[in-house]
């Protein structure tokens, strides 16, 4: 009777394990049974398709191109508050603005081998796929702005200007001081400790630890209302009313190819150090700007401040009474890009 007890347990332990770290497969766009492909795509070098979407002026009118980096659990339609900018501040910039779905958000295909050199590249191909010439500019926020830090290492003889938006910041990054951030990581609400950790640590555990229900899972990929600031919750409530919250095709593919994997690689082992960059634009050909809100609770502002200081050819802006929220006050917005456009270092 023993042995049929111990032989179920371990049977059952088996079956957990391999739940635990086997998602299920995402549920790829155009596929059977997978969602509808409704926006423009390009196909890549290795066979993905990119989800993309122009906005601003028109391409062959353009005097500047711009590709838009999203951010967590967010997709190619929020862009900050470019389609809140009126037509004349548009047409007198003379922008042309294309945003993306990130590899398994939207219609975008998944990428299990993602990392930062990879959406680097991807951001090249989708420039050279639409004709951006020698040098574009580019501009993420979040998720996204930690991306342009790839960009910066991996294609920066491709860029005209560079623009992070509250980047999320990586706390196992070398350059920082061990003080300074583990003081940052632990203003973080527990449960958001637990899933970094996790994902730092342990990737392979990163699906089971966000569906388990013994402890709570991510406070940010839950929205909760802790995770903002006083002027966040303002902002969204205004995003709510407006519409621009309410995309439930942001994740139709499912949770792991999309807010998992930016955990795993946000969170990861990096193969560079952003603090080891050096400056793109040694003859201020170009700029590279750098945004935070001073009341941010999801990404510490004494790490922005400290990378800043290490980089001093980065033009940081910092941002007084703001949370994490603030590029989608269109009044920012329009600074943001004006900033990125029209300064020169």
């Amino acid at each position: 009777m023993q042995k049929e007890i111990k032989a179920a347990l371990l049977f059952g332990l088996v079956v957990w394990v391999y739940q635990a770290t086997n998602p299920p497969p995402p549920k790829i766009c155009g596929t059977p049974g997978g969602p509808p492909i409704t926006a423009p795509r390009i196909k890549l070098r290795d066979g993905r398709y990119l989800a993309y979407k122009e906005h601003g002026v028109s391409r062959e009118t353009a005097k500047y191109k711009i590709i838009y980096v999203h951010g967590f659990a967010s997709m190619r339609h929020n862009t900050m508050s470019v389609e809140k900018l009126s037509p004349e501040v548009v047409e007198e910039l003379g922008f042309h603005l294309v945003s993306f779905d990130r590899p398994g958000y939207g219609e975008s295909d998944p990428h299990p081998k993602r990392t930062p050199e990879s959406i680097a590249l991807d951001i090249e191909e989708l420039a050279d796929h639409l004709e951006f010439g020698s040098r574009f500019y580019v501009m993420g926020f979040s998720m996204g702005g930690q991306v342009i830090w790839g960009c910066l290492k991996y294609i920066p003889h491709r860029l005209a200007g560079a623009t992070l938006i509250a980047p999320v910041v990586n706390y196992w990054w070398p350059g920082f001081p061990a003080n300074l951030s583990t003081e940052a990581y632990y203003l973080q609400l527990p449960q958001d400790q637990w899933t970094l950790r996790v994902a730092h640590h342990a990737p392979w555990l990163t699906y089971w630890w966000n569906t388990q229900k013994w402890f709570p899972a991510s406070a940010v990929a839950a929205r909760k209302p802790e995770v903002f600031s006083r002027q966040d919750l303002e902002v969204l409530l205004s995003m709510v009313t407006d519409g621009r919250m309410n995309m439930p095709q942001t994740m139709q593919q499912g949770k792991f190819e999309t807010i998992h994997r930016d955990m795993m690689i946000g969170f990861g082992k990096w193969e560079f150090d952003p603090m080891d960059l050096e400056n793109p634009f040694p003859d201020n050909e170009g700029s590279v700007h750098l945004w935070q809100g001073d009341e941010d609770k999801m990404v510490p502002v004494s790490l922005q401040r400290y990378i800043t200081q290490r980089l001093p050819w980065i033009n940081y802006h910092e941002i007084s009474g703001s949370g994490h929220m603030f590029p989608y006050i269109p009044e920012t917005c329009e600074a943001i890009i004006k900033a990125l456009l029209l300064e020169k270092n």
